[in-house]
């Protein structure tokens, strides 16, 4: 099992789970993190860390959000990994738990 970053974490970034990741499974793309399924351990340490809750285990994704499965796998491929925390972006607490915000992911780096 692996946890997954879903829409609640595009544009507000926060990373705090970044720092409590013992495996460096993150990686960091313009507006959103994933973490790599390949590379996490499922310990749990990420998900009550995140202040939006955008970490799910994937047994636990939010109906209509099952696409970030797929998202998290193949950009973690794509974006390089982040294994200490960064600012947050100035507008975050803006898009805090605002609704459908699938269309403005980035994904280029």
């Amino acid at each position: 099992m692996t946890f997954v970053v879903t829409e609640n974490c595009i544009k507000c970034k926060y990373m705090d789970c970044v720092e409590v990741c013992p495996v460096d499974c993150f990686h960091e793309g313009p507006n959103f993190l994933v973490i790599d399924p390949d590379e996490c351990i499922d310990c749990t340490l990420c998900e009550p860390e995140c202040p939006v809750e955008a970490i799910y285990s994937e047994e636990d994704v939010p109906k209509g959000q099952e696409e970030f499965l797929k998202l998290n796998a193949e950009l973690a491929k794509k974006w390089p990994v982040i294994n200490e925390k960064k600012p947050a972006p100035a507008d975050a607490d803006e898009w805090k738990n605002k609704a459908g915000k699938r269309g403005l992911l980035e994904l280029k780096p």
